[in-house]
């Protein structure tokens, strides 16, 4: 399953440009609409006076690889570099904003902090081993060692501050 990048929005459609059970794909939708993103039609939603509406979800490119349980201890645990892990669901709204921001910081801090991102419903045991109840979390790792936690939707800067305290120690 890919992360998504933004929330859900629904797209009203002319009702003369598509036939009751045609499938629309994201490339016949106006550049306008899409925002220079891409995106997939979920399913669609029925008549309404204004056209067809679709689900669509964003599919935006990640900078934050995901991360899994095979792989944490390599990638989070023996990382020779800081580590940022923000801990989302697929259903949260608000996982999605701090998706962006951590994004952002991936890029603004590339080289000096890997960034990843871990999907805590399929990864149970390391949201349990890190006593994780509620998503967004981000922790932050140094030498293999949770140093920093961050719960909840925070402005950029609440994450740059927490890095900056991790690089420093």
């Amino acid at each position: 399953m890919v992360a998504s990048c933004c929330s859900n929005a629904l797209f009203s459609l002319p009702r003369h440009s598509h036939r009751r059970n045609e499938i629309v794909f994201a490339s016949q939708l106006q550049p306008g609409h899409r925002f220079g993103l891409s995106f997939r039609v979920e399913r669609k939603l029925g008549p309404q006076k204004s056209g067809y509406p679709l689900r669509v979800s964003c599919l935006g490119d990640t900078k934050a690889p995901m991360v899994t349980g095979k792989s944490w201890d390599k990638l989070i645990l023996q990382s020779d570099a800081p580590v940022l892990v923000e801990f989302y669901a697929s259903w949260c709204g608000p996982c999605r904003m701090v998706h962006r921001v951590i994004d952002e910081i991936a890029t603004d801090y590339s080289g000096r902090l890997k960034c990843f991102v871990l999907d805590a419903d399929k990864e149970a045991q390391i949201s349990e081993d890190y006593d994780i109840k509620a998503v967004p979390v981000v922790l932050l790792f140094k030498n293999g060692e949770k140093r920093e936690s961050i719960v909840g939707t925070m402005p950029k800067d609440f994450y740059v501050s927490a890095i900056e305290r991790v690089l420093a120690s």
